[in-house]
């Protein structure tokens, strides 16, 4: 019911358990992401890398984003919540979150997010900039970042588009008001939806046919930057290296 976790309120260095401050906002030898959902919660990257035995320090940026918001992702999570996905926004100012990732972060959250599979959840694009706009604290635009976009699409606010996230309590509340097909599956209550959910993919998998039978999907605006796998690098110096395979 807490998804996405809770945010910092600064930029700041995740080291443990420990956000310490940054000595700087930009780090040319790492891979910016923009995180939507619980990809900036310190807590849930925590989790995440100490599945796998990574403990190297994550430089998390707080951003001032152009162009992208936050939506909701077409599918039902094992971990028992309907996530966060990013959106194409044109117009819309919000603050989000950059985390900087070494090759082997990167990785990790490729994998939490199914990159690597064919039936995964999520693709990693770049998005470039000006049709993202990522502005540092200190006034530094980045010349895109990657995000990972959801294959499913997201779920739209009845016109259409993409409708934003209103929080998992309220999500899963009106999801269940609005489909008996959902309520069948999942009970009545955001919480007996999250506990049935949970670790059961294919109760899951059931849940997310659902949302495309029903009608409640949408494109996110972001699949013209999915590639047929990466070939290369979207540019040299802060653009990075050629993202992992």
């Amino acid at each position: 019911m807490r998804y996405p976790g809770s945010w910092p309120r600064e930029s700041g260095l995740l080291d443990g358990d420990r956000l310490l401050p940054l000595d700087r906002l930009v780090h040319e030898d790492r891979v910016p992401v923009l995180a939507v959902g619980s990809n900036a919660s310190p807590g849930q990257l925590r989790y995440k890398m100490d599945e796998f035995g990574v403990s190297s320090p994550i430089p998390m940026v707080r951003a001032r984003v152009s162009g992208v918001d936050v939506g909701v992702s077409a599918h039902v999570s094992r971990m028992g919540y309907v996530s966060a996905s990013p959106v194409d926004a044109p117009g819309t100012v919000r603050e989000l979150f950059v985390i900087w990732l070494d090759a082997e972060q990167l990785a990790v959250i490729d994998a939490s997010e199914g990159v690597p599979l064919p039936d995964g959840n999520y693709d990693r694009v770049w998005l470039p900039s000006p049709a993202v706009r990522i502005e540092l604290p200190d006034g530094t635009a980045l010349p895109g970042s990657h995000a990972y976009v959801n294959r499913h699409g997201v779920l739209h606010d009845g016109t259409r588009a993409p409708r934003g996230h209103p929080g998992q309590r309220p999500l899963l509340t009106e999801l269940l008001l609005r489909s008996r097909a959902l309520r069948e599956l999942f009970g009545v209550s955001a919480e007996q939806f999250s506990a049935r959910a949970r670790a059961d993919p294919a109760l899951c998998a059931r849940g997310t046919r659902v949302f495309a039978e029903e009608r409640l999907v949408t494109a996110s605006g972001l699949e013209r930057y999915v590639r047929s796998r990466w070939t290369g690098s979207p540019g040299t110096g802060l653009s990075l290296p050629p993202p992992l395979t």
